[in-house]
């Protein structure tokens, strides 16, 4: 009965906290700024690094990872008592990355639940969440979009757990995050092929000064 109560408890906490946005709450308690005044994407990227730096981007990230790894822990911890803390985080990291993912709070359009995706190999094992942040970093780095990053996790995903898990129920947890995470980037897939999908640069964004008045 009381592994009812934690998993309830678990899924609506990780959906709760993937319907919300790091970029809003670090708006209204870290930067007190709205952030989202700064654009969307690429423009986005730029301009908060121009005006807040890599701390600021340090700050951000931190804020995302305590959103994130909020409900994970408490999904971890609420489920070791029966030496089951990697249910516990692959349930939380299923309802979490379909929180991030589609959103009810933004009409079902969310993100494409990469760190997410990522904390949650950690918790499902650790030798999984190293392999996924290695792959995701570079599939980034190389291939410049945030879908193909995704994409690549979640295949990875897959297969690490399919090779190296034993628990049956933290398997099909995993596998169908995985699937939503590819459901997710499926558009994003035909855009790409259209050669209409943005990609991420890290080339410092000068059009602003354009806009100044002399």
């Amino acid at each position: 009965m009381k592994y009812w109560i934690f998993s309830v408890f678990t899924a609506l906490l990780a959906y709760g906290a993937g319907c919300l946005k790091s970029l809003v709450l670090a708006s209204n308690f870290v930067f007190h700024k709205n952030l989202r005044r700064l654009g969307s994407g690429n423009a986005l990227i730029s301009n908060f690094r121009r005006i807040y730096g890599w701390k600021g981007a340090a700050k951000l990230l931190l804020v995302e990872l305590a959103l994130d790894l909020l409900p994970l822990a408490v999904g971890a911890l609420l489920f070791k008592s029966g030496d089951h803390s990697d249910v516990g985080g692959a349930l939380a990291g299923f309802c979490l990355v379909l929180g991030r993912a589609f959103p009810l709070t933004y009409e079902f359009r969310g993100s494409f639940a990469i760190l997410p995706l990522i904390l949650m190999g950690f918790f499902v094992a650790p030798s999984i969440g190293i392999t996924l942040l290695l792959a995701c970093g570079l599939i980034l780095w190389f291939g410049r979009y945030f879908s193909l990053s995704a994409l690549g996790g979640a295949a990875l995903l897959m297969i690490t757990v399919l090779l190296m898990v034993d628990d049956v129920l933290t398997v099909r947890l995993s596998l169908f995050t995985a699937g939503l995470v590819l459901l997710r980037c499926l558009p994003s897939l035909v855009r790409i092929l259209r050669k209409s999908e943005p990609r991420l640069s890290f080339e410092r964004d000068i059009n602003y000064k354009f806009d100044e008045k002399f």
